[in-house]
């Protein structure tokens, strides 16, 4: 299938793939990234293509976007969630977010990623370039070391 094949096919395609986008999530701006970054999947992939099954291939790939938009929506926090700037009240945040920042970066980053991102442990580890049981290791110092900061006696083992 060449460029102009697979062009005059999704552009065939586009109505229904946007419905099923939208029926998804909702959103008419979300449904178009998905819709368009499945378009640029496909067309980077089009020579791997068994023919006869392209339709198939560009639905998959717009229903695994919709999802990849739904996951990076879990972790997003609506502003008003963050707790309230230091100085400014905000009580056990304004302590939480001291005794943060007063870790080794190390620690901290594993935190923030791992339990206020929401990202897993593997993707965590991923993003840190450790392995897994190393990336548990730190986050059980990371824990440790935030319960001293705050004061607390807790044994994690």
């Amino acid at each position: 299938m060449d460029k102009n094949d697979f062009e005059q096919q999704y552009l065939a395609l586009l109505p229904g793939l946007y419905r099923l986008a939208k029926s998804i999530l909702y959103s008419h701006a979300d449904a178009e990234d998905a819709v368009q970054s499945a378009a640029l999947k496909a067309l980077k992939a089009m020579n791997r293509l068994r023919p006869g099954n392209e339709k198939a291939y560009i639905v998959r790939i717009v229903i695994n976007e919709c999802h990849n938009i739904q996951r990076r929506r879990k972790r997003e926090l609506p502003v008003d969630t963050f707790p309230e700037e230091e100085g400014t009240g905000g009580g056990e945040a304004a302590e939480l977010r001291i005794a943060l920042n007063a870790l080794n970066e190390k620690y901290r980053t594993a935190l923030l990623l791992r339990y206020m991102e929401g990202y897993s442990e593997k993707e965590t580890a991923q993003i840190l370039e450790l392995s897994l049981p190393a990336l548990k290791s730190r986050l059980h110092r990371a824990r440790k070391a935030l319960a001293n900061e705050l004061g607390q006696e807790v044994d994690f083992e």
